[in-house]
């Protein structure tokens, strides 16, 4: 009887230690990425190149907003949060309170791209003209010089990186004590596809989203710094010049201890073929 007990003790820390190995090696070998839709397509194709070599990791990509990414961060929910907006000093001080350093990787660049429906007349922009659609500061197309239709603006929610960008670059100028804020009329969107879904089908429609978002579908207006200055598109060379007017880079943030796994996901990111994959998602590499 007393053998049969101790045998049964023994199985139970045996079979209890394989479990707490297991659980090691899994989390070791699972990376969660959350955060900024506009780099949800990129990061996907990223953890399925990864993957590829390395088929006993599992990597988990989800969007939902730059905020959402950083708080699954600083939560520890998440391994690697998507960010196209730098971190705030708020969430850097959550963070420090969870005893985390975050370290932030640029990983590649952006140009925010404003849309409109095909069949809208309008070309191109200033950045005034812009601020003024989208804090409602002119309701009609026809006053600037378009047709007669009431401007439907569209903007992503408030924990999206890309709004927040918008608003600093656009309506806020780059002034970091302004408190000009998008009009109350705007219609806020749960994602980039979400605006770029609503402007093809909507010839009222306004918007705004991450080049990797646009196609021929919508039109892509071109975007002049003032009245003054040439109107220019949003191409990769022009945003790598930084001559394009709403340009931002895209950045990974991680734990400073994180695993070795989510290290090497981070280099295979900035290695030549992950670049080339920043290229081919219609984004600019940084390398």
């Amino acid at each position: 009887m007393r053998k049969n007990i101790f045998l049964s003790i023994c199985l139970f820390l045996f079979l209890f230690l394989i479990s707490c190995a297991n659980e090691r090696n899994s989390k070791g070998n699972s990376i969660q990425i959350k955060g900024s839709d506009t780099m949800v397509n990129l990061v996907q194709v990223w953890a399925e190149k990864f993957v590829e070599n390395r088929p006993e990791v599992n990597v988990g990509v989800t969007g939902g907003g730059s905020g959402t990414g950083f708080a699954a961060l600083i939560n520890e929910t998440c391994d690697i949060a998507m960010s196209s907006r730098k971190i705030e000093d708020r969430e850097e001080d959550e963070a420090a309170k969870n005893n985390l350093t975050v370290q932030e990787i640029v990983v590649g660049l952006d140009g925010l791209v404003i849309l409109v429906n095909k069949d809208n007349p309008i070309n191109e922009l200033t950045m005034d003209q812009a601020r003024d659609i989208f804090m409602r500061n002119v309701s009609n197309w026809k006053e600037l010089g378009g047709d007669d239709l009431e401007i439907v603006i569209l903007s992503r929610e408030g924990n999206s990186g890309t709004h927040m960008f918008f608003k600093e670059k656009v309506l806020r100028r780059g002034n970091p004590k302004a408190k000009d804020e998008f009009s109350p009329y705007a219609l806020l969107m749960p994602s980039s596809q979400a605006i770029f879904d609503e402007v093809s089908q909507n010839p009222h429609a306004v918007g705004y989203v991450g080049m990797g978002f646009s196609n021929d579908e919508v039109k892509v207006l071109k975007i002049a710094k003032d009245k003054k200055s040439k109107y220019i598109a949003p191409t990769p060379g022009n945003i790598l010049s930084n001559s394009y007017p709403i340009s931002r880079l895209l950045f990974l943030y991680t734990k400073k201890d994180s695993s070795v796994t989510v290290k090497e996901f981070i280099s295979f990111a900035l290695s030549p073929e992950g670049q080339k994959i920043v290229l081919e998602t219609d984004f600019v590499p940084i390398k």
